[in-house]
């Protein structure tokens, strides 16, 4: 291999290393905490009862300095019902069917998520941040 080949080889594989480091990485695995309860705005939601189901909504963990302390609130079926802080969770207890879960932040609109609420399957929604820093929300597995 001519001299040239090999400096321009070692030179593209050095550039993708260094940018390579400048991804954003998810932050280490940790427990997620719950929302504290001076925070929840409509408690019935969060309160267990006869006929109705657990839904998890969580908003996952960050590196990223520019979404990280941002609150996020939460609204269901139209409703303020409590915010979240990076690698926060909160469990509401819904009766089954079609319900709306909307997140935003102080630079977005609200984005809503339909969200059919049944026994059968996992109820369990993840808030996160786009590569332009917008919030979203979407419907996972366990």
């Amino acid at each position: 291999m001519p001299l040239r080949m090999l400096t321009a080889c070692i030179a593209a594989i050095a550039a993708a290393l260094a940018l390579g480091g400048c991804a954003e990485e998810a932050a280490q695995p940790v427990a997620f905490k719950t929302v504290p309860a001076e925070r929840i705005l409509r408690p019935g939601y969060t309160e267990p009862g006869e006929g109705l189901v657990a839904v998890d909504v969580r908003r996952e963990r960050t590196r990223n300095v520019i979404v990280k302390f941002r609150d996020a609130p939460v609204y269901l079926d139209g409703e303020p019902v409590t915010d979240l802080m990076d690698g926060e969770h909160v469990t509401f207890y819904l009766k089954p069917g079609l319900h709306r879960i909307g997140v935003t932040t102080q630079f977005d609109p609200v984005v809503e998520l339909r969200f059919l609420v049944d026994p059968r399957y996992t109820n369990r929604a993840s808030v996160t941040f786009d590569k332009d820093h917008r919030i979203g929300i979407r419907r996972v597995a366990q």
